[in-house]
């Protein structure tokens, strides 16, 4: 009898444990900074709602991620949630099997159809991963130099181009902190960001992947144009300045405008000894309407092959609640929630950025999605095209023309006569 009670015990013992570790889920990720931010922040609050479900969350380093993750879910080795870059590298994965799909899962009726875009195939019938965040691009500035020299935030091409003039004639401040060495910034910081106010946001974007625009049209090379007229505005030497070289001009005082995102907030909250502002990219004139690339960023989905996909459904219907889309906007200053609650942004800098999408249509990256597909690669060549432009050795036209000699080489819709 003795015995029984022994083997009755250790089996009670070895269920308790079994049930222990039957709701713990793994989350990937490559935001390795966040680390901190899911361990007190946002894992705390989803266990307060559902106590029995442990969490991990495991990044991997942002240059890894795509290569490991992929080894591992084909492996049976990753985890339960799959945090998802946008368009074609989550694309990828849904199409190999390794994302479910999530058209009406519970907390999916939070997002509207313009956040799913980058996380949906292209003819948006599935989506596979629950958008989280976007970032903004726009100009950061210095509202002590602005203030000394009685400037306002430009709000038409004209007006910036007066305020970057009076700021260089004081011969000891920088206009604008941009350089042109590391390339990526000259596309995904200012040719997107600028942009969408001469191509019409979404207009413009959907009618290249259609056919219907060439890079060619007046209004993308309407945007080369005014990059080719920064140069004098530029910092001596920028053709040799890192992204981080610029950070550091604005941080220092000595350049009074930093064309950037809205991830940078958080960095200069930190780092700047001045307090800085937010305007949004100026429009052509006065009255016109304004677009402002809104870039979604990050979303998350889940492994088909999941061992807890209950527990992970559980998770995601969080993740489309207003709790967390407080928490993340809140606390990972500069990402905002592509949500609709309404969220109650405490940080005054990335209010104001948020708030542009009150007044300003929202639009994303121009060759985020489809463009990038073929050879030469769209993004490669707008890093080149574009720091060419602003370093004057090409002119716009021709920027263009190489764009959309490129593209028509490989994209059948560009190649109608």
């Amino acid at each position: 009898m003795q015995a029984y009670n022994k083997i009755a015990a250790m089996i009670a013992m070895l269920g308790s444990i079994g049930m222990a570790h039957a709701g713990t889920l793994t989350i990937e990720s490559w935001r390795v900074d966040d680390k901190v931010l899911w361990e007190d922040v946002l894992i705390p609050a989803f266990q307060k709602r559902h106590p029995g479900i442990t969490i991990k969350f495991a990044p991997t380093t942002p240059t890894e991620y795509d290569s490991s993750l992929t080894a591992r879910l084909t492996g049976g080795t990753a985890g339960d949630l799959i945090t998802c870059r946008p368009f074609d590298k989550s694309l990828d994965l849904f199409k190999k099997g390794h994302l479910d799909k999530l058209d009406g899962k519970p907390g999916m009726e939070s997002f509207p159809t313009a956040a799913k875009v980058a996380w949906q195939t292209d003819d948006g019938k599935d989506t596979y991963c629950m958008p989280m965040a976007s970032v903004m691009h726009g100009f950061l500035y210095n509202k002590k130099i602005f203030k000394d020299l009685n400037l306002t935030p430009p709000k038409t091409v004209d007006e910036f181009f007066k305020v970057l003039g009076a700021i260089k004639q004081t011969g000891k401040i920088t206009p604008l902190a941009l350089g042109t060495n590391d390339q990526w910034e000259t596309n995904q910081i200012v040719f997107t960001g600028i942009g969408p106010n001469y191509w019409q946001g979404e207009e413009g974007r959907k009618a290249l992947i259609a056919g219907k625009a060439k890079f060619t049209d007046p209004q993308y090379v309407a945007a080369f144009e005014q990059m080719a007229k920064w140069g004098p505005y530029l910092g001596k030497g920028f053709s040799s300045q890192t992204y981080a070289d610029s950070q550091n001009l604005f941080a220092m005082g000595r350049a009074a405008i930093f064309p950037t995102g809205s991830w940078e907030i958080a960095y200069f909250n930190q780092n700047a000894k001045f307090e800085f502002g937010a305007f949004p990219p100026p429009v052509q004139k006065v009255g016109d309407k304004c677009f402002i690339s809104d870039h979604t960023d990050i979303g998350i989905g889940i492994n088909p092959k999941s061992k807890n996909r209950d527990e992970a459904y559980k998770f995601l219907a969080w993740v489309g609640s207003q709790e967390f889309a407080d928490l993340y906007t809140n606390k990972v200053t500069g990402f905002f929630s592509l949500s609709n609650h309404l969220i109650a942004v405490k940080d005054p800098v990335a209010k104001q950025m948020l708030d542009w999408r009150k007044s300003c249509a929202s639009t994303i990256r121009l060759n985020a999605q489809v463009l990038n597909r073929g050879e030469p690669n769209m993004e490669t060549e707008l890093w080149t095209v574009g720091s060419q432009v602003l370093n004057g050795k090409m002119a716009p036209k021709d920027a263009a023309t190489r764009l959309q000699s490129g593209f028509a080489k490989w994209y059948k819709p560009q190649q109608k006569s």
